[in-house]
């Protein structure tokens, strides 16, 4: 048989196959198994075999960001993740004014073409100013249907995030989904009682619970009890161990299950560049020790996480277990983009990583093709 293997423990939609193999040929997995593999032009062994990560919520890698107009610069922040076993991600774009998101998205629409990038994550306008964090409160507005049609009109939006209490947010959510979008909810300090109406309208995702949106109180569960509670919406969690403790971590994701666990990066420019000083948005943001915070103050700004460091931080640190991991990295976010990824079975296109015994990543198969290791 023509193709080429790739063996070791194999983690399936059915479980982990010890003595596991996949075959591939050309873009797609032809056939998973275990015991004597088929012949092939080429075998590659591993430790673990698991999906190709796939990132909702990134903002740039490699000193390069996603609101940059020059191609290289996209390829870049693409490639940084890439690196680290992202085969599948969203470009995330800061809070602007629309006209000025109208023109970066039209710049990202050409990398969603060629299959680059999924599509894009628009974190903002429509913020809340109390809960803005790295966004600049300057910037904020509610949404109006118009600012709405804007957007999706400039190319392939697969995601915004908003805060429900603002005026038209319910409206604006049904609008997102009734034009293909995923509506999220976050950077908010609505109460219980003003979310809840916009999971009823559609929004299906809860963007990085915990940070970002008023705290959880036993007297007032807030975003945070409203969305980790709904069976209907996906958390997302920035398992970096600064954003979060290893116990909020898996009481979080214990809570939600891996039906809807999906670990996101929020990955600024400075991810795989060093400290140093770095612009997100038009904002200035200082990385010190790989901790990203607004200068002059101690509001953190995004992330310097990569996918594969977040796997790993929820298997050790949190205690999680590989499946998990897979399903929170891979499988979750994949059904939420539709995507014909995020799972080793045959049919599957041929997104893989290759993990040593200590989780590190050893090899990536992006489409059916090795990425160049740098």
């Amino acid at each position: 048989m023509a193709g080429q293997l790739i063996t070791g423990k194999i983690v399936t939609p059915e479980g982990v196959l010890d003595d596991g193999w996949i075959h591939v040929d050309g873009t797609r997995i032809t056939a998973v198994g275990t015991g004597t593999p088929p012949a092939a032009d080429r075998t590659t062994a591993a430790a673990w075999v698991v999906p190709g990560f796939i990132d909702i919520h990134c903002h740039g890698g490699g000193g390069a960001a996603f609101t940059s107009p020059n191609p290289d610069d996209i390829r870049t922040a693409v490639d940084t993740h890439t690196q680290h076993g992202t085969t599948t991600l969203l470009a995330s774009l800061v809070s602007r004014p629309v006209p000025e998101l109208v023109e970066q998205i039209a710049v990202l629409r050409e990398h969603v073409t060629d299959g680059l990038i999924a599509g894009v994550h628009l974190e903002g306008p429509f913020l809340s100013a109390a809960r803005c964090g790295a966004h600049d409160p300057a910037i904020l507005m509610p949404p109006d249907r118009d600012s709405v049609a804007a957007l999706l009109d400039a190319g392939p939006v697969r995601m915004v995030t908003l805060a429900p209490e603002l005026d038209g947010a319910v409206d604006a959510v049904k609008q997102l989904v009734d034009g293909g979008s995923i509506a999220a909810v976050g950077h908010t300090d609505a109460i219980e009682s003003l979310v809840l109406p916009a999971v009823d309208a559609g929004a299906t995702v809860a963007t990085h619970l915990f940070n970002g949106m008023r705290p959880l109180h036993h007297r007032e569960p807030g975003p945070i009890g409203a969305l980790l509670d709904d069976e209907r919406v996906s958390v997302e969690l920035i398992v970096d161990l600064v954003h979060l403790s290893p116990t909020i971590v898996r009481l979080a994701a214990s809570h939600a299950g891996a039906d809807r666990t999906v670990l996101v990066t929020d990955a600024i420019s400075a991810t795989g560049a060093g400290d140093g000083d770095y612009r997100l948005g038009e904002l200035i943001v200082e990385v010190r020790d790989g901790v990203p915070t607004v200068q002059g103050g101690n509001s953190l700004a995004g992330s310097t996480l990569t996918m594969d460091a977040a796997f790993r931080n929820l298997v050790k640190a949190c205690g999680l277990d590989i499946p998990a991991a897979v399903a929170a990295t891979a499988s979750r976010p994949a059904d939420l983009l539709g995507l014909d990824t995020g799972r080793l079975a045959a049919g599957k296109t041929a997104d893989v990583v290759l993990l040593d015994e200590t989780l590190q990543v050893a090899g990536v198969l992006r489409r059916g093709e090795w990425v160049a290791r740098g």
